[in-house]
């Protein structure tokens, strides 16, 4: 029991530690295929540490919800990593308080916080990223519960680790409806999580952000915990599309430091790749207008119900 607690507790704190890395390596990456020098992978260590210096300050009419948003946003990440296969392919302590369906509200709740708190600060800016950001959820959940059921379908089970060994046991081969579950389980990371072609999170104009102008009041810690919230939620979507849907081989088969130690040196491999597609992506993209996202995330839902009907007629 002990030794399940200390595998949590360092599942966790590869996620709050990797996740500033994954969001540098990403913008490094991607000022050098735009041929420009760009930041340090490790700049968004720094920027960190800037913002817990500097004074805390809050619209002067904003509730307590306000206030409350920046640990929720934090904290929901967190949780989300308790129930899904970080490191390990068996599960740890609480692993089992939820399956997918139940995970995905809990990695919704800091959203849903984040889109209160813009609104309650008064910020003409943060309402209309609100607004949008709700426009995307409402879009995106539907797709969401489909590919829940399309895994449950297939795999038989909802519980992520379940999902892990079944997908990738029963068949040495990738199934049509399983690769078509993983590419819109990446359309759909790539919308909640503010990138390209749904929203740009380089961009300075505030007419055309979305996830950047939810944070235009929040200043100092609390704006650091928003941020690192928001790199946190990434990381642990992208660790569910790949191990779960994509590739789960390196994950702990047992409590020892060599097989953890090993589980994290291929996670930063698998990290790493996903970096690469993510900035190939975005530098072949370009962010598309607030009118068509219904039609990129119908997408997602298209090819989750198509999954669902090549599994029923291959058996």
């Amino acid at each position: 029991m002990l030794a399940a607690a200390l595998g949590q507790c360092v599942a966790v704190a590869v996620v709050l530690l990797m996740s500033p890395l994954l969001k540098g390596t990403i913008d490094t990456l991607k000022a050098r295929v735009q041929s420009r020098r760009g930041p340090s992978p490790l700049q968004p260590y720094f920027d960190l540490a800037k913002l817990f210096r500097k004074q805390r300050s809050a619209p002067p009419d904003a509730s307590w919800v306000f206030r409350l948003a920046p640990h929720v946003a934090f904290a929901a990440p967190i949780a989300f990593a308790i129930l899904i296969p970080v490191l390990s392919a068996f599960p740890l302590s609480w692993a089992f308080m939820a399956d997918m369906v139940g995970s995905g509200f809990v990695i919704g709740i800091g959203g849903f916080f984040t889109n209160l708190a813009a609104m309650d600060g008064a910020s003409p800016y943060g309402g209309l990223g609100a607004s949008r950001s709700r426009l995307v959820s409402s879009l995106a959940e539907p797709t969401l519960i489909l590919i829940f059921f399309a895994v449950g379908f297939i795999s038989g089970g909802t519980v992520p680790f379940v999902v892990d060994n079944v997908l990738h046991t029963a068949s040495p081969l990738i199934t049509p409806s399983h690769a078509l579950i993983a590419a819109a389980f990446l359309m759909v990371v790539l919308a909640e999580a503010g990138r390209i072609p749904i929203d740009n999170p380089a961009t300075t104009q505030e007419l055309s952000m979305i996830e950047g102008s939810r944070l235009f009041e929040f200043s100092g810690p609390d704006q650091a915990l928003m941020e690192w919230g928001g790199w946190m939620k990434l990381f642990v979507l992208l660790v569910v599309w790949l191990n779960v849907l994509i590739w789960p081989q390196g994950l702990a088969t047992q409590l020892t430091v060599g097989a953890f130690a090993i589980a994290i040196g291929t996670l930063a491999a698998k990290m790493l790749g996903a970096a690469v597609l993510i900035v190939g992506i975005e530098s072949a993209l370009a962010k598309i207008r607030i009118l068509r996202v219904p039609e990129y995330l119908g997408g997602t839902f298209v090819l989750s119900f198509l999954s669902v009907v090549l599994f029923s007629l291959g058996r």
